[in-house]
């Protein structure tokens, strides 16, 4: 049963609470504003209204307008108050969402690394010492930590995409005009989409066809296997260590669904990609907010001042002769994906720290959009999906298509994400309560284990009754019987969603040295409960 929009609040602001991330937002609500806003939904709900999306929250990114909150686009002194929502948000709170309030973000929009802002470098979420990526950081890191189920975010040069990538999310870039961008800051006018961030595909699909202005568009293509234009690996110039083969994995995995892989050469997209911010067409930011930057204002971030700065002086002329090349490029583009429904790319090539980028700001940037920045100035669709692992950290795949066939992409990302592994030890175990919430989600029982004995386990007073497992430092732990299960990864995204407290999703050390995803419990809740560890088991302590 889905949560009420009302609970689902409140354990979103418990977690902003435990999260303790003050650099993920720009203005958060008021919780008792947001709770009026979730007693409405429900009451709306059991009214009998179709609300799709009642039971979420969204996290705005902060230069898309939120009646009531400020936009700022990452610069305080640019602010002001919005009249009215942006189209984009009152569709969403049309639907049932409860906008939670607006996240941090690369100045202007203007970044691909997260950290060009005066409310502070956003940090990833599963890995302090690098980037969240930008410029929709902190709307990414809001998904990733599981305070927000949508969040929106803007996308010029790859801002919906990269930071998808970094946090292990689902990155949806629309074609553009799919969703109106009335009461978004501009960056490039021309270029600009507003993008949609979640867990799993199905939320950002659903989320996408309630934004979309007349229903998410899907090309008709004749029946057959997918086509996808994979480039060879060479091509794709120089990436982090583990990248290459983690990309090389992602076309295999496609190719094992049933696709049909042809080779592209890529030339065309990156030499576009390198004009976006080389070419002439960076003048369209000083368009949008240069008159506001030529003041001077001290909450200014240099470079992105700096960037919009520069592109004052650019000619006319310039311009002209950059859209013809662009044309031509584009067409060379075009004619190398002939029939495909998708090129395949890594979204980024690496993942920075947050050292790297700030010892070369310009740099690093350009080089997180290789893949992303041609997207919008060929007119193209693309989403970002998780694609694996490279030394525990996400590794982000992403699928461009011709312009209107954003479902087409969505359904072959599916095909992308392997399946992830699941540690039980209570409820969820084989013949137990909880255990048809797996079956339903299309888990598969991998093998019966133990953990290493790094923990204890408490019976705790729930309905239904359900163990706590309690990773322990003191050696005082012991093995504990453990179900490994092989379940698809938007399926885990959709129970950490829905887990309640005092239960939390980390990781689970086994017997055999692995570690998976696992249902823990927080040290806090433990107060009465009683400590079962002898047992060995829950299914032994409940037949004891």
């Amino acid at each position: 049963m889905p949560p009420t929009a009302l609970s689902r609040v409140r354990a979103a602001y418990d977690l902003i609470a435990r999260a303790d991330r003050a650099d993920v937002w720009i203005t958060l609500r008021p919780q008792r504003d947001a709770e009026a806003d979730a007693r409405d939904v429900d009451a709306r709900h059991t009214a009998g209204e179709r609300l799709p999306l009642a039971g979420t929250v969204v996290a705005v990114k902060g230069n898309i307008d939120v009646a009531g909150l400020p936009t700022t686009a990452g610069c305080p002194s640019f602010a002001y108050e919005p009249g009215h929502d942006a189209p984009a948000v009152a569709r969403l709170k049309a639907a049932g969402s409860v906008v939670l309030g607006t996240t941090n973000m690369d100045q202007f929009a203007t970044g691909l690394v997260g950290t060009r802002s005066p409310y502070g470098a956003v940090r990833s979420a599963l890995d302090p010492e690098r980037v969240a990526g930008g410029s929709s950081s902190g709307s990414a890191v809001a998904v990733a930590l599981g305070i927000a189920d949508i969040a929106l975010g803007t996308d010029t040069a790859g801002s919906g995409r990269v930071p998808a990538a970094f946090n292990g999310i689902v990155g949806l870039k629309p074609t553009r005009g799919l969703v109106a961008t009335d009461g978004v800051v501009p960056a490039c006018a021309s270029l600009d989409c507003v993008s949609v961030f979640a867990r799993t595909l199905p939320e950002a699909r659903l989320a996408l066809g309630v934004l979309a202005q007349g229903g998410a568009p899907s090309t008709p293509r004749a029946p057959g296997p997918w086509r996808i234009a994979v480039p060879p690996t060479a091509q794709l110039g120089e990436l982090d260590d583990g990248w290459a083969e983690a990309y090389e994995a992602a076309a295999a995995r496609l190719e094992a669904a049933g696709a049909e892989l042809r080779p592209i050469g890529l030339a065309p997209f990156t030499e576009a990609a390198a004009m976006l911010y080389e070419g002439a067409f960076v003048a369209e930011r000083y368009t949008a907010v240069g008159s506001f930057v030529d003041k001077g204002t001290p909450d200014l971030d240099p470079t992105v001042a700096g960037i919009i700065g520069r592109a004052r002086g650019i000619p006319a002329h310039r311009l002209f002769e950059d859209q013809a090349r662009l044309a031509s490029l584009r067409a060379a583009a075009l004619a190398g994906l002939r029939d495909a429904d998708a090129l395949l790319l890594p979204t980024a090539p690496g993942h920075p720290t947050v050292a790297e980028v700030a010892a070369d700001p310009l740099g690093s940037n350009a080089r997180l959009g290789r893949f992303t920045n041609s997207t919008n100035l060929f007119g193209l669709a693309a989403v970002a999906v998780p694609a694996g692992t490279v030394a525990g950290r996400p590794f982000g795949a992403m699928l461009v298509g011709p312009a209107g066939t954003d479902e087409n992409l969505a359904t072959i990302a599916g095909l992308l994400t392997p399946p992830v592994r699941l540690a039980v030890v209570g409820a969820h175990l084989t013949g137990q309560p909880l255990n048809p919430q797996l079956l339903a989600l299309g888990a598969r029982r991998v093998r019966t284990t133990r953990t290493a004995p790094v923990y204890r386990l408490y019976a705790l007073d729930t309905d239904p009754a359900k163990p706590g497992l309690v990773h322990t430092t003191d050696g005082s732990g012991a093995p504990v019987e453990a179900e490994e299960w092989e379940l698809p990864a938007e399926g885990l995204g959709l129970l950490a969603a829905a887990l309640p407290r005092p239960m939390a999703l980390g990781r689970v050390a086994l017997a055999d040295g692995s570690s998976v995803p696992g249902f823990l419990c927080e040290p806090d809740a433990l107060d009465g409960a009683r400590d079962i560890t002898a047992y060995g088991g829950w299914r032994a302590y409940r037949t004891g």
